[in-house]
């Protein structure tokens, strides 16, 4: 975070005051009064600051959509006093490494299964601060127009984010593809997997930023990719994807401004939060990622 240092002023004190101290008091008098200037400039700069100098934010964010959204909201920020710093990152990894660190305020790139699942493997002290947004994931296929022309024994590649496979999974499962063991929900596995009529093949080692370059390599016969690295990669999950994943506001994988601990109060994330969920930068979510991000008011 940024440092100021204020200046501190050195006063040279005359020799000769012992030998003529008249002289030296209209020194000090006109000392006096330019100190007096000196301090209504700096009583302007002090209300300045209280009024209107910036208030620094740090905020991660994945490039697309995360910092885009961010790059939107930032005269909309400043507006309110906040200078937002911006800091992109194309991982999964280091955004929250780096909150832990105190290098950011705070980040913008996760949901909120995977967020439970950091704090709880790496025992990290953050809070979930507020949602704002969902990135349904889309199937992608080099060969295939849609889930029921995938052949038996197809090759599914997905996410090696675990946090991930649960939202993968019931997805395929509204498909009809497969069928989970009763109860488990978004916290589904490969194991919890009961039928699976064509017994299609799942591949679940791929890190999600690489998902993208399996797809343009032709790997797999469907992969299924973020809405962040999908549209990082120039692919429209509206229009390239062959299945995507329910996009309702009550989806739990919404992406959320995550903080430490005690910071969710501190007025600089509210009002983020506030001019995130605002209708401008709603509006703009829609309009830019045509409903392919889908904002959440609350």
């Amino acid at each position: 975070m940024k440092k100021f240092l204020q200046s501190l002023g050195i006063v040279t004190l005359s020799l000769g005051v012992l030998a003529a101290c008249g002289e030296g008091e209209n020194e000090e008098n006109q000392s006096g009064g330019n100190n007096n200037e000196e301090a209504a400039e700096n009583g302007d700069n002090n209300n300045n600051a209280e009024s209107g100098e910036l208030q620094e934010l740090v905020v991660g964010a994945s490039n697309i959509p995360h910092a885009e959204i961010l790059e939107f909201a930032q005269p909309l920020l400043e507006e309110e006093g906040i200078e937002l710093d911006i800091v992109s990152f194309n991982d999964y990894v280091l955004p929250n490494e780096a909150l832990a660190e105190g290098e950011l305020d705070a980040n913008y790139f996760q949901h909120v299964p995977y967020l439970e699942s950091q704090i709880e493997e790496h025992g990290y002290d953050f809070v979930n601060a507020g949602g704002i947004h969902i990135e349904p994931i889309g199937v992608y296929s080099q060969d295939y127009d849609s889930l029921n022309e995938l052949p038996e024994g197809a090759e599914i590649i997905m996410s090696s984010s675990v946090a991930d496979h649960g939202r993968i999974l019931m997805m395929l499962e509204e498909e009809g593809l497969i069928t989970l063991a009763e109860g488990v929900g978004i916290n589904a596995t490969i194991s919890d997997i009961e039928e699976n009529p064509n017994d299609l093949q799942f591949q679940d080692n791929v890190e999600a930023a690489l998902l993208p370059t399996a797809f343009e390599n032709g790997e797999g016969d469907a992969v299924l990719i973020n809405s962040n690295y999908a549209l990082d990669a120039d692919l429209n999950p509206l229009e390239d994807a062959i299945a995507t994943e329910s996009a309702d506001t009550d989806n739990p994988y919404v992406n959320v401004i995550a903080v430490n601990s005690g910071d969710q109060e501190d007025q600089r994330i509210l009002t983020l939060i506030e001019i995130l969920r605002s209708e401008e930068v709603q509006n703009y979510i829609l309009e830019e990622y045509d409903n392919a991000v889908v904002p959440v008011s609350e």
